[in-house]
């Protein structure tokens, strides 16, 4: 099992490092600058570099990863990234360098094309595809295909740690209160993660178990949810209609 380590980025991004001894893999290095100073600082040797889609905050420090490191980079094949010497697309199991942990590789198209997690030693690498209390925005996919993503995430473990790619907790549960007030579950984490940013802490990781509890994509089977879509459209016939009146209603939200 590795340790992972919280490398926060840019605005709100977080960055993965996982350790294991004096190796290290990275997930989603946007920027190499505060790597390399973890990497420094803890004596590792950066053996694998995991991407999870091509938008830039998610594999924009690789090629500077590259240039220190001569690590194994894992990374959507459907997608035009850096330094890719290992390319996925989704059903693969695959064994990294860093570790002796096995790792299967998921196909999540929605927020990408080709976008991709990471499962291993109970842990989820999802990139922008399943938020702490959201999900990824349709930037390239269909609302069919990333219901249909989350869905297969939704069916992991419900002690699977969930690490995802930003700090949104916050705002994602101000909406997911709005579609669901009555949620008990939400409410409490609405408090929780109120008293955690006030103090300056990180929400994330989740887990399944959590996410399936009170992020309202993961619940479009749920009376109030869908009655909370069917304000906003009046039609909405099935789950997958459900979602997509959600994501819509969240990006203006």
């Amino acid at each position: 099992m590795f340790d992972v380590i919280r490398i926060p980025a840019f605005k709100d991004n977080y960055i993965w490092l996982l350790r294991k001894g004096a190796s290290a893999a990275v997930v989603d290095p946007g920027d190499a600058r505060p790597v390399l100073e973890v990497l420094e600082r803890e004596g590792l040797s950066l053996t694998t570099i995991f991407v999870t889609h091509h938008h830039a905050d998610h594999q924009g420090g690789v090629r500077t990863l590259l240039a220190h490191f001569p690590a194994e980079v894992f990374a959507p094949a459907a997608e035009s990234i850096a330094g890719v010497t290992k390319p996925v697309r989704g059903g693969e199991t695959i064994r990294a360098a860093f570790c002796d942990d096995e790792f299967q590789v998921i196909a999540v198209p929605g927020h990408t094309l080709g976008h991709v997690a990471y499962y291993g030693a109970g842990c989820l690498f999802c990139g922008d595809t399943l938020f702490a209390g959201g999900c990824g925005r349709l930037f390239e996919g269909s609302a069919a295909q990333l219901f249909d993503s989350l869905s297969r995430l939704a069916s992991l473990p419900d002690q699977t740690a969930v690490y995802c790619a930003h700090e949104y907790t916050e705002a994602n549960l101000r909406f997911a209160l709005a579609v669901e007030p009555a949620n008990r579950c939400l409410q409490s984490r609405v408090n929780e993660v109120a008293v955690a940013r006030a103090k300056g802490w990180p929400t994330v990781p989740s887990t399944i178990a959590i996410e399936k509890a009170t992020n309202p994509f993961l619940r479009c089977a749920e009376s109030e949810v869908v009655a909370s879509a069917r304000r906003r459209v009046s039609d909405v016939a099935d789950e997958i209609a459900v979602f997509a009146a959600l994501r819509e209603w969240k990006n203006s939200f």
